[in-house]
């Protein structure tokens, strides 16, 4: 009888590695994000080498394509930045040898960095609503960096109503800086 038991249990442990084998390479998720990052980076390159330079009849306009190349940039650190943080903290989790409040916090950790990034991009598409042509949004702790691009001249009061929607988003600031960036 024991033998018994011994081989339903290896059998099923096999099917299960074969059917998460069958999984993983059929899996579409893994394929199409490398095949997003490689359309990003031609949409990027295509974008500027379309805005750097135009010409027109002849004349040749080159527009101001920095900023936002300098935004996304920041904006893909970021992320970068957040995802090997994630990654570390899933290794925390996926741990067997810590106790289980330290995987706890990992797991609290990991919702709090969802969460700050989903307010953070709630906070750009408000304050881009203010008609503002772009927005970077970026909070460390109690410290909550805002940087917008603009045409119209910046002044107080906007930058007063700016830092009241960070502190109605967010709540648990000590510290909210507004830089306005004027475009050319």
């Amino acid at each position: 009888m024991l033998l018994k038991k011994q081989t339903v249990w290896l059998l099923t442990m096999l099917s299960l590695v074969v059917v998460l084998s069958v999984y993983y390479i059929t899996s579409p998720e893994q394929k199409s994000n490398e095949l997003a990052a490689v359309k990003q980076e031609e949409k990027a390159d295509q974008k500027e080498t379309k805005t750097d330079t135009e010409t027109k009849d002849g004349d040749t306009i080159i527009s101001q394509v920095a900023g936002d190349e300098e935004f996304e940039s920041l904006r893909l650190k970021l992320q970068d930045e957040r995802s090997e943080l994630k990654e570390h903290l899933t290794e925390v989790v996926a741990t067997t040898d810590l106790p289980a409040n330290e995987r706890s916090e990992a797991v609290d950790q990991m919702k709090k960095l969802n969460e700050i990034a989903q307010k953070e991009q709630t906070l750009e598409t408000l304050i881009k609503a203010r008609d503002y042509e772009d927005v970077l949004v970026r909070a460390d702790g109690p410290t909550v960096k805002i940087i917008v691009k603009s045409k119209k001249e910046s002044s107080k009061s906007e930058a007063n109503a700016i830092i009241k929607m960070v502190k109605k988003e967010i709540g648990e600031t000590n510290f909210v800086a507004v830089e306005f960036q004027p475009t050319k």
